[in-house]
């Protein structure tokens, strides 16, 4: 009997054998075509739970791809917890556009991370219109797919706060203040992972790209970032967790596979063999199609040669390095779906 798209990705995720890898969008995967099938279109699919639901659906219902998710960027988390955002265009995400909070090392000023309670935060704002979105996908597609809900990681959620640039170069000035920051948005963060699993969510995939390599040296991640997702995404019940990170993280998967997550999303700037090779089996790897090329700038054929080229290095499960540009051609998409089923 036939597995149906659901069965097919959870399986990868357990990293069960199958005669081909299942094709799906774990990170951000609204595109303007899927806007323009559906009749659902950012910013208001942002904070409408039913519109999110359906456009998070889209790249199943209109592409083919094998699973459905929740949310489209990573600053609902950050707008709850005070962060001015600009809500972004139909082609384009949300933006921070001011940080809440003082945290600077040159002048010694630092605020008290005076937070809200995690009970009120999944209460607040946007975080519970995903949550409320979460459930109608549950309970309208989780039958025959995955639900993935996507979050933001404890280290890029402060920084988000007190400023990226500013938490980094806190590092080396008054790490514990840095700590301090971090300690404090963890207990939220590890609230919403679990309340987006008690929604329905199959799979929680966290987004944590203040902690690639071009911010964090390696020997830092563990300290500033790792433990932290290991203690709230890695720690979540009733779903599989994925820890998706930016950049070149060939020399940081050992850490990321420390953390204790199902699986690992990875983008293009890793080599795909290498990557099967240095995780050797102790996570699933999600990835590592680039969204720039050739997913935005490529052609159809080739997508499809690198959905293939991926599936035969070994990913478990074939998908974009990175959250998806709104731009990206269906045609592109596509050909990535049909050459990966075509296996």
């Amino acid at each position: 009997m036939a597995m149906t798209p659901r069965e097919r990705v959870l399986a990868a995720m357990k990293q069960e054998k199958l005669d081909r890898p299942p094709v799906a969008v774990f990170t951000q995967s609204a595109t303007i075509d899927q806007m323009d099938a559906l009749n659902i279109y950012w910013p208001e699919a942002h904070s409408n739970a039913k519109m999110m639901c359906e456009l998070g659906a889209a790249q199943a219902t209109v592409f083919g791809f094998e699973a459905v998710r929740s949310s489209f960027c990573l600053t609902a988390e950050a707008e709850a917890l005070g962060c001015k955002v600009d809500p972004g265009k139909k082609d384009r995400t949300p933006m921070l556009k001011a940080h809440p909070f003082k945290f600077d090392p040159m002048s010694g000023e630092y605020d008290e991370p005076n937070l809200m309670s995690p009970e009120e935060f999944l209460k607040t704002g946007r975080p519970a219109v995903i949550l409320e979105a979460t459930k109608l996908m549950k309970e309208k597609y989780g039958k025959d797919y995955a639900v993935i809900a996507g979050n933001t990681g404890p280290f890029t959620l402060a920084g988000h706060l007190v400023s990226t640039e500013n938490l980094v170069f806190g590092i080396m000035m008054e790490p514990d203040k840095v700590k301090e920051w971090v300690d404090a948005v963890n207990p939220i963060v590890k609230a919403y992972c679990q309340a987006l699993s008690d929604a329905g969510a199959d799979i929680i995939q966290m987004s944590e790209p203040s902690a690639s390599t071009d911010l964090l040296s390696p020997d830092m991640f563990t300290e500033y970032a790792g433990s932290y997702v290991k203690a709230s995404l890695a720690a979540t019940k009733g779903a599989d967790t994925v820890l998706h990170i930016c950049g070149d993280t060939a020399p940081i998967l050992d850490h990321m596979i420390e953390t204790g997550v199902t699986g690992l999303s990875i983008e293009e700037k890793v080599d795909s063999a290498e990557a099967v090779k240095i995780v050797g089996g102790r996570a699933a790897l999600v990835g590592n199609v680039g969204v720039v090329s050739p997913l935005l700038q490529g052609t159809p054929e080739d997508c499809a040669a690198a959905g293939k080229r991926i599936a035969e290095a070994g990913f478990n499960v074939i998908s974009p390095g990175c959250g998806l540009s709104a731009l990206i051609p269906g045609a592109n998409l596509k050909a990535l779906v049909d050459s990966v089923k075509s296996l």
